[in-house]
């Protein structure tokens, strides 16, 4: 069963994403998240007949203009995907959705900028997902050509973080 922090957590996540529905399922636990008109809706439920939590209504946050939330972030990427193409770089994608940090902490130089190089193993940033800080590493070796996002910003599944030019 999930923990209510666990849920608020996920609530977060999905809330500041570009996700519109998330659902969890795990053993007799169903956890169902979907965007409608800015709030969150919450339900769990149990298979076994013991209890059935309520839905709970998460808080509404103040409502952003749309046009600047979906289409900012989606200009700068078909560009950037562009330049892949045409350079036959190699893409650095994140595994997971979270928040990408190019430090291991503020007062930290970042692990890498344009015009370092890499090695296979190299920790080139973190992200991190519900608490836990991923390290991710290049797994190719090379130059880092690009970095694609900045500091503290929310990235998804397979999203490219980094242009590396291959040795």
């Amino acid at each position: 069963m999930l923990k209510i922090q666990e849920i608020r957590e996920i609530i977060k996540l999905v809330d500041s994403s570009s996700v519109d529905e998330f659902v969890f399922e795990h053993d007799d636990t169903k956890l169902k998240l979907k965007k409608n008109s800015g709030t969150t809706v919450v339900s769990t439920t149990q298979a076994a007949p013991v209890a059935v939590a309520p839905v709970v209504e998460a808080p509404k946050a103040p409502e952003a203009p749309k046009a600047e939330v979906v289409k900012a972030p989606e200009a700068p990427k078909a560009v950037k995907e562009e330049v892949v193409a045409d350079a036959n770089l190699h893409k650095i994608t994140s595994p997971m959705v979270g928040t990408f940090y190019a430090s291991p902490n503020p007062e930290s130089p970042a692990f890498v900028k344009a015009g370092d190089k890499v090695g296979e193993e190299s920790i080139v940033c973190i992200v991190e997902a519900m608490k836990l800080f991923n390290e991710i590493e290049a797994e190719v070796t090379g130059e880092i050509v690009e970095v694609l996002v900045e500091n503290g910003e929310l990235v998804e599944y397979g999203q490219p973080l980094f242009l590396v030019k291959e040795a």
